[in-house]
């Protein structure tokens, strides 16, 4: 029953509407994307509103809903958001990157529908244009799980979204500067939870209530552009129940490593004595180590929160560590009635395998970033758009990029970089870092399986210590310094899918490639047909719309 009040709040949302149309519901939202001042670190900033909020608003659903979200451009510039996590089945249509879809001109606005097919858990909306994310537009996206599936817990008392980031109290169009002109952003000003810092003040607003002796939810995400982040809250622990869409084993952590992009579930139960406690977030590998704090309020609790902040874990081994404790919940049911485990895919044949390396260099005096050798570039046709219209040979070339890195790695190209991916192929991806600092991937589309982290050079003989019975089924993946990530998934779902880092000034820089996969079959059960209302730009703006797939 009170999974049912809850799953029933979640449609009760300022500026939507639930509406069932015979089979899945569907859910309206109008956003308005404005400027307006922010102050995370209490120095004002220019930043980027939706609907007056930052950060966004929550977009909640349920597995299977139909989205709809109607999205006013009102700022001076070209928009874009991606829905970070979101699978869009034989629908990159709807992906939100720059590769897929137009942006959304200034004065304008563009329809996004797509649908949570087979997926729970929680994850992230945010821009993708140009620095918009460091000063807002994203928000939490959570997909709850049906009624008829049953969850490996029980009901929380409430159901909470914690946003973290860092911040770097300047306006997007300075950081832009100062990338285009070929620096470094360098490192972050400070930390925010939700868009606050807590003074310690006495006057601090609570982020969350909690009422003792019952437990509760926070969907834990990393918005920021650059800085992993620990997080942890005082007094309590945390149990660890989901990690972008996949139910995990429930170990429990006094802190956690959220690194740019992923999102975690706990569950914080309110055991300690009755008072104010502090929810913590420090930055992660950096130098000159950050901590903001939020205020969690015990109802009818009394007293402050105590000045003693829990100290976060020091050097990125105990964060490699920390990864080698996440296991996919085998037994637990997902989105689907069958169990996760049922799906064996350790032991699948590899048909290919793709090792991306890394690399940091200036091409004519201005810092770039790689991958395997060359800069990604966007081209003024989206990729997707080029190769629908049957004129990709005028907007890119395939497979620009070797299948392994390069011997001389330190030379580096510029152009699009799209990898032909053969449909229902079984692909391993290896991520090197050969550099010191840390990075972060994401795979637009598709979950992939973690199977392997570890330090040095990787060689084909670290297959024998792969994970292939129980890794997480997840979109982003860590990689330490000087470090390899191993992850392997099919690639089942047609469209042109965005593999790219989540430090946005890599991926701003050219971090970043496409993987096209298109079916034989050219046919609507593989993939959908360009919608009515997408936008059109560069070659093919004005051109006759190619003939529909057939059923």
């Amino acid at each position: 029953m009170a999974r049912l009040m809850l799953i029933s709040m979640l449609f009760l949302l300022a500026g939507s509407m639930l509406m069932v149309q015979g089979g899945d519901p569907t859910l309206f939202f109008e956003w308005n994307v404005t400027y307006g001042t922010i102050a995370p670190l209490g120095v004002p900033v220019k930043g980027i509103l939706i609907n007056g909020q930052f950060p966004g608003p929550n977009l909640n659903s349920t597995t299977n809903n139909n989205i709809v979200v109607n999205v006013f451009n009102n700022l001076d510039e070209p928009f874009l958001v991606t829905w970070d996590g979101v699978q869009h089945r034989k629908n990159s249509w709807q992906d939100g990157v720059l590769g897929t879809n137009c942006p959304i001109p200034p004065g304008k606005n563009y329809t996004y529908k797509f649908q949570v097919k087979d997926q729970i858990g929680s994850y992230m909306y945010y821009p993708v244009t140009a620095m918009h994310k460091a000063v807002g537009g994203f928000g939490g996206l959570r997909v709850n799980s049906r009624l008829l599936i049953p969850v490996p817990y029980a009901d929380p008392a409430d159901d909470y979204t914690l946003l973290v980031g860092d911040f770097f109290n300047k306006g997007h169009t300075s950081l832009k500067k100062i990338l285009d002109s070929g620096r470094n952003l360098g490192r972050c000003y400070g930390v925010h939870l939700n868009g606050k810092v807590a003074k310690g003040d006495g006057k601090d607003e609570p982020l969350f209530t909690m009422e003792a002796g019952k437990t509760y939810k926070y969907r834990i995400c990393n918005t920021g552009i650059k800085t992993s982040l620990n997080v942890r809250f005082q007094g309590h622990t945390m149990k660890l129940v989901e990690m972008e869409g996949s139910h995990t084993m429930q170990n429990d952590y006094d802190s956690l490593d959220v690194h740019v992009g992923q999102c975690f579930s706990v569950l914080v139960t309110a055991n300690q004595e009755p008072r104010d406690y502090y929810v913590v977030a420090s930055t992660r590998f950096t130098r000159r180590e950050v901590t903001a704090t939020g205020i969690i309020l015990y109802k009818n609790g009394k007293g402050a929160a105590s000045s003693e902040l829990p100290p976060p874990p020091v050097g990125w081994a105990w964060s490699l560590n920390q990864f080698r404790t996440f296991r996919w919940n085998l037994t637990s049911n997902a989105a689907r009635p069958n169990p996760q485990g049922s799906y064996k895919y350790g032991s699948i044949n590899i048909t290919r395998t793709i090792r991306l390396a890394n690399t940091a260099q200036r091409v004519d005096g201005k810092l770039r970033y790689a991958l395997n050798g060359v800069s990604y570039v966007e081209p003024t046709t989206p990729l997707k758009l080029g190769e629908y219209y049957g004129v990709a040979d005028k907007v890119f070339k395939y497979d620009t990029i070797p299948d392994e890195p390069p011997s001389d790695n330190t030379r580096v190209t510029l152009a699009p970089i799209v990898l032909n991916m053969t449909h229902r192929s079984f692909v391993e991806i290896i991520f090197e870092n050969h550099e010191t600092a840390i990075q972060s991937y994401h795979l637009s589309g598709y979950s992939f399986f973690a199977v392997g982290m570890d330090i040095g050079k990787w060689s084909p003989e670290k297959r024998m210590n792969y994970n292939l019975l129980d890794a997480v089924s997840r979109h982003t993946i860590q990689v330490f310094p000087n470090s390899w990530s191993a992850i392997l998934l099919t690639f089942d779902n047609c469209g042109m899918w965005n593999l790219r880092s989540e430090i946005w000034d890599r991926h701003y820089l050219g971090q970043q490639l496409y993987a096209s996969v298109i079916s034989p079959n050219r046919s609507l059960k593989d993939e959908y047909n360009l919608l009515e209302g997408v936008l059109t730009c560069g070659i093919v703006q004005g051109m006759p719309r190619p003939p529909p797939f057939s059923s």
